[in-house]
C-alpha cells in the first residue's frame, strides 16, 4: 500500500501581484440620515368634558405631574387647544387613540389629534 505525503493547501491570493494602474478605488460616502419627523398630540377643547377628567388623562397617559397637567388643561380651556406631548408618528397616533378610547369609555366627547411639528 502506497501512501502519499499530505499536501499543504494553497493560500488564496487576496491581493494578486499585478500592476495597479488600472485599479479603481471606491470612496465610501457617509449616509445622511435624518431623524424621524415628530408629531405633537393636541387635545381640543369642548364644553362638556370636566376639567378634572382632562387633568387625569394628562397625568395617566402623558405622565404629567399635577401642576403641568393643570397648566395644559387651562391652555386647552382658554385657547381651545393644547399640546400634550411630542412623539414619533406611531407613538403620537397611539396616544391619540388612547385619549379617544379613555374619553369614550368615560362618556366624554374629548378629542385629540396629532399634527406634524413645524
Amino acid at each position: 500500500m502506497v501512501t502519499q505525503p499530505p499536501t499543504t493547501p494553497r493560500k488564496p491570493e487576496f491581493f494578486p501581484q499585478q500592476d495597479d494602474a488600472d485599479a479603481v478605488v471606491l470612496e465610501r460616502q457617509p449616509l445622511k440620515l435624518q431623524p424621524p419627523p415628530l408629531y405633537q398630540v393636541v387635545m381640543l377643547n369642548d364644553d362638556f368634558t370636566p376639567m378634572e377628567f382632562v387633568i387625569v388623562v394628562l397625568q395617566e397617559l402623558f405622565a404629567k405631574d399635577k401642576e403641568e397637567a393643570t397648566r395644559i388643561m387651562m391652555k386647552i380651556h382658554f385657547e381651545g387647544r393644547g399640546v400634550c406631548g411630542v412623539y414619533s408618528r406611531d407613538v403620537a397616533s397611539t396616544k391619540v387613540e388612547q385619549v379617544l378610547q379613555t374619553a369614550r369609555h368615560a362618556g366624554h366627547p374629548l378629542q385629540a389629534v396629532s399634527e406634524p411639528v413645524e
